[in-house]
């Protein structure tokens, strides 16, 4: 069990501060905003050979309540870009990551 509550967990991810807002629309239903922690670093992949490789790894941190029902192939748009939902990892303490491919 959690000891904090969605209203505590949103104070760090209010737009005003360090959260992005997004607009979320699921495979069968419609689009709502939500807001999270959008981060898109460069993750080190090993491709088998000598030379490193880098990619970019897109996510989005939010409530899982924002998000309780999310599948492989939503659909979230952050800054104009649109990204699908390609894994969906809840922390079982109220949030969510949801790993993203550009579309």
């Amino acid at each position: 069990m959690a000891v904090e509550t969605d209203v505590e967990r949103a104070i760090f991810l209010e737009v005003d501060d360090f959260g992005s807002s997004a607009t979320y629309t699921p495979l069968s239903g419609s689009p709502s905003t939500i807001s999270g922690l959008f981060d898109n670093e460069y993750l080190a992949v090993d491709a088998g050979g000598s030379v490193p490789v880098a990619m970019q790894q897109p996510m989005f941190t939010c409530l899982t309540s924002a998000v309780s029902s999310a599948q492989e192939g939503d659909t979230l748009v952050i800054s104009a870009t649109t990204y699908k939902v390609t894994n969906v990892q809840p922390d079982g303490q109220g949030m969510t990551v949801l790993m993203l491919q550009e579309q």
